[in-house]
């Protein structure tokens, strides 16, 4: 077991999973239309439900495999989430209707729960002052799939809306294939835990959540940060044709350039933010400019404008992997994986909310019968929740750092 050989297999993972989302993101609003047979504002609408269906599958399956993986190790349940979604790849070339793209959604859901496997994964090799850093890595591993994933799905998606799906349940396959070979077991034998369905499930999740000194704090700002976040996946494609009238190679353009800077500002700047304010103000620091961001994005109507605001996405970085390291300091070694699927399941719970109050809310603005056109409404909801999520991030208590502790590390005596 070795950093060498683990970090690496867990970046590709994220970076060939960004790819898979990407790839998608430029054909989604035309493969909608196509297999429903309906219109743009229609389209939205069925994209909010489709939205919400993954999101509750991967609220129920995040804290199952997190929980799995403290039982029988990260690698067989990072092995079987690659081997999931590539079935559901291959599954969304072939769908014609849409209850069929539900079910190919709604497995994407659960087997995407396979994130806190992977970051549980790292949390057992590095020490919890690395963690955010690391965890940064994985961040960037994530942005820079961006840049390859839209760009590629932006061209396929101008052949047609079905060929990115083909690209992606290759590299999914490619992936599963490299993790068999490369990606050695990080948990030891002695260190796991017996596996209880009693713990591995939303409900049995929250009361371990209120036993672990200030995991509820960190985990409702990652919530809130996850639903304001969510705007750009949720909300992006269609916004972009209704605000912009970009064509899908525009579309793939622009992610391709938001991939570019969330890479940079993963790779450049939470490190050097991380070890300048702690984990606490540099996520405080990434969710206000986040909030400026979804202010601009709301009214800009012009391309330029548009790629403009794309710049101090970069500097947003920091706020993902520095709320992961705060939960992840809440942890053992035995329940790295129970805390990540915590994590997973908080993100989740964003997940479950963020279609209702951000792709509904741009539906609304968009309907031939609303008050106002207004595309941008959803961004405007997101500046709200950053909002939220900056306030409750301030109630965290700050500690003084120790010789062994990071700046926001928390005694046990302190909760949120």
């Amino acid at each position: 077991m070795t950093a060498s050989r683990t970090i690496p297999f867990i970046v590709a993972t994220i970076f060939i999973d960004a790819v898979g989302f990407g790839i998608i993101m430029p054909v989604l609003p035309q493969l909608v239309m196509e297999v429903g047979r309906i219109d743009l504002p229609h389209a939205i609408e069925v994209g909010a439900w489709i939205g919400l269906v993954m999101a509750v599958a991967t609220f129920l399956a995040s804290p199952v495999l997190g929980n799995l993986s403290d039982r029988f190790g990260r690698r067989r349940v990072l092995l079987l989430s690659l081997a999931g979604l590539t079935i559901d790849y291959a599954l969304l070339t072939v769908v014609g209707t849409l209850p069929w793209l539900f079910v190919a959604r709604a497995l994407s859901g659960v087997f995407g729960g396979s994130y806190a496997a992977a970051q549980a994964a790292i949390a057992d090799i590095t020490k919890p002052e690395e963690r955010a850093r690391n965890f940064g890595f994985v961040g960037a591993a994530f942005g820079i799939g961006f840049v390859a994933g839209p760009a590629i799905g932006g061209f396929l998606g101008e052949i047609g809306p079905r060929a990115p799906f083909v690209a992606a349940a290759v590299l999914a396959a490619a992936n599963m294939l490299y993790g068999l070979f490369i990606f050695p077991e990080t948990l030891a034998p002695e260190r796991r835990r017996p596996f209880s369905w009693r713990r591995a499930n939303p409900l049995g999740a929250l009361q371990t959540m209120r036993g672990l000194p200030g995991m509820g704090g960190v985990a409702s700002v990652l919530t809130l940060w996850q639903i304001a976040s969510l705007v750009y996946p949720m909300t992006w494609s269609f916004y972009c044709i209704a605000q912009l009238g970009w064509t899908p190679g525009m579309i793939g353009a622009s992610l391709a350039a938001v991939g570019v800077m969330i890479a940079l500002g993963q790779t450049f700047v939470v490190g050097p933010m991380v070890a300048r304010f702690g984990e606490r103000d540099a996520a405080t620091i990434g969710i206000a400019i986040a909030v400026a961001n979804y202010v601009g994005f709301a009214f800009v109507t012009s391309t330029w404008g548009a790629f403009l605001l794309l710049l101090p996405i970069a500097l947003q970085a920091p706020v993902q992997p520095s709320l992961n390291a705060l939960m992840s300091r809440r942890a053992t070694a035995e329940t790295q994986g129970e805390v990540q699927g915590i994590s997973a399941m908080a993100m989740g719970l964003g997940q479950l909310v963020a279609p209702i109050v951000l792709t509904g809310t741009m539906a609304y603005f968009t309907a031939a019968k609303a008050p106002v056109h207004f595309p941008g409404a959803a961004f405007i909801v997101s500046a709200l929740f950053g909002l939220l999520a900056i306030l409750m991030l301030r109630r965290l208590p700050r500690v003084t750092r120790t010789s062994d502790d990071a700046p926001d590390q928390m005694p046990p005596s302190v909760t949120a």
